[in-house]
């Protein structure tokens, strides 16, 4: 079963945030990452107001999702991105297509 990253991002600083978005990229390939959305338009409907940024990436499994989360590679970047944005992330898995 497929799972998802979905993750709405605030960005405080884009120049210094660009130090994640050079690394990330690494773990993600390695996992085997597809990106569904990134940042493109958004508006939020209910809850809470819209991010800066909605990620919606694919993985083949629930545990290579997970996998690419506690990977080396990802906690690396993520320390660029925690000082300089916001993040929710979720991970969650697919269901079977009907």
């Amino acid at each position: 079963m497929k799972a998802y990253w979905i993750a709405h991002v605030d960005i405080e600083d884009a120049q210094h945030y660009s130090q994640y978005t050079e690394r990330a990229p690494a773990a993600f390939a390695e996992f085997g990452a597809r990106f569904l959305a990134r940042g493109g338009r958004s508006e939020a409907m209910e809850g809470r107001q819209t991010p800066q940024r909605s990620v919606v990436i694919e993985f083949e499994s629930y545990d290579k999702a997970v996998a690419c989360y506690h990977s080396a590679a990802y906690q690396e970047a993520k320390r660029y991105r925690e000082e300089w944005a916001r993040a929710e992330i979720v991970i969650v898995e697919g269901i079977a297509p009907v």
